[in-house]
Order: C-alpha cells, then structure tokens, then sequence
C-alpha cells in the first residue's frame, strides 16, 4: 500500500497513512487568511495533491531556506529578534504541486507556482492554528521526520 498524507485543516493536523492505518500525526498550521487557492491570497489550497519535490535532505534542524535554498544560518532566538517579521522557512520542504486542474493546478490556482509548501517553523510558533502565509508549518523534528518517511511523489489530500 501506497503512503498517503491527509491534512485536516479544521483540526490543523497532519495524519501519514499506509492504506487506513495512521502511522503518524502531527499538528500542523496552516494559512492565517483561511483556505483558498488563488495566487496571492495566503490561503492554503484545498484537494489532492503530491510531493512534487524534497528539498533540504541532510541539512540540520532549523536550518533557514530562502528561494529554497540553505542561507547557512541555523535558527536560533537572536537570529530571529534580528529579523523580525520574516517568514521562517526551516529545516524541511515538501514542496506540494495540485493534480486537479482548475482546482489547484494551472492558471491562478496553481499550488506549485504559488510555491506551497509543507515545512519547518521556529519552535517558538504555535502549532494548531492558522497562522502561515499559505504554506503548512510544522515542527522541525516532525518535518525532518516525515520528510525521510515519504517519497517525492506521495499524494497529499488538503481538506476541511
């Protein structure tokens, strides 16, 4: 059986299954101006989707990602208070791209044109609640986690 990531964005967690079993579940959050698939509206796309590409493999925990790249920093409480209002890419980037077109793929729908993705957060953010600018946050140790667990390819339901 296939894994299958199943993300609940009215209970912001994150669940990996193998056919009907949960293997895991995380909390997650997702977009603070709710769900929506229009480029520009820091929404969290809704349906199906895959892991299009795996970025950050062997990187270290809190490791910081720009244009999905690795700036060499590492997070940490005085980086942070140096860059006040960034938004923190860190660790990990499951880099989701939509499958129904229309919906979440092409046009101004377009999930890996918006470059959503699932990744990595400060460990002073709270997970649970929306609170991201589109993409789903999580915790370093659980997307470093997940991230070694799923294949690019594996298919991600985005749902209320």
């Amino acid at each position: 059986m296939a894994l299958k990531i199943d993300i609940d964005l009215t209970t912001q967690r994150l669940r990996l299954l193998d056919g009907a079993r949960c293997l895991r579940e995380y909390a997650v959050s997702s977009g603070a101006n709710g769900n929506g698939e229009i480029q520009g509206s820091g929404c969290t796309p809704r349906g199906r989707h895959i892991v299009r590409a795996k970025i950050g493999a062997g990187l270290p925990a809190g490791a910081v990602l720009r244009a999905r790249r690795w700036t060499r920093e590492v997070w940490s409480p005085e980086l942070h208070a140096r860059h006040p209002g960034r938004d923190w890419i860190l660790s990990r980037i499951l880099w989701l791209s939509g499958v129904e077109r229309g919906r979440n793929r092409l046009g101004c729908v377009d999930t890996f044109r918006r470059y959503i993705y699932l990744h990595g957060t400060p460990d002073t953010d709270r997970l649970g609640t929306p609170a991201s600018h589109g993409c789903v946050r999580m915790r370093n140790e659980d997307v470093i986690e997940l991230f070694d667990l799923v294949p690019a390819g594996t298919e991600v339901d985005l749902h209320e």
